[in-house]
């Protein structure tokens, strides 16, 4: 074997040994890395619109929703304009629990699926994400469409699509 051989089966048994890590030690690394410390959002505003119970998402994005944000954040909305596709990242404030495996919008007859695999609001952390139209900005208040959050649900931030 050449020295370049050797370094490619060095190499190669490198990746092995990363593949095959114990998941014990695995585990105690997540733990110190990330601890169940909370992570803590201050809500930068809050969705105002006719729904104030959870509904099928189609029926919610059906309606044009306000986004009230925070007077000290006005500033941050300079550049944004009608027709802008946004992304709003919300908290389900009103989802307790989760399951890993769910059924699809809770129909038994479909097979479940993994959390990460669907938009349920039962999730590890219940943060929810939607891409909206922006019909308007006017002061503090933004008028989107196709945002599937019921009144009241606290917004945590909102980016470019």
């Amino acid at each position: 074997m050449d020295g370049q051989e050797a370094k490619r089966a060095d190499f190669g048994e490198l990746l092995l040994a990363c593949v095959t890590i114990p998941e014990r030690w695995m585990t105690d690394v997540m733990e110190r890395r990330f601890p169940d410390a909370p992570i803590v959002f201050r809500a930068i505003g809050y969705v105002e619109n006719s729904f104030t119970q959870p509904a099928p998402p189609e029926a919610i994005r059906s309606v044009e929703s306000r986004i009230i944000l925070r007077p000290d954040l006005v500033e941050g909305l300079e550049g944004l304009g009608p027709g802008d596709s946004l992304l709003v990242l919300f908290y389900f404030h009103l989802s307790e629990g989760y399951s890993l495996l769910q059924h699809p919008r809770g129909d038994r007859s479909r097979p479940k699926r993994g959390v990460f695999a669907l938009r349920s609001p039962r999730r590890p952390n219940g943060i929810g994400a939607t891409v909206v139209e922006l019909v308007a900005v006017q002061d503090n208040v933004l008028l989107v469409r196709n945002l599937d959050a019921i009144d009241g649900t606290p917004v945590l931030d909102i980016k470019p699509a």
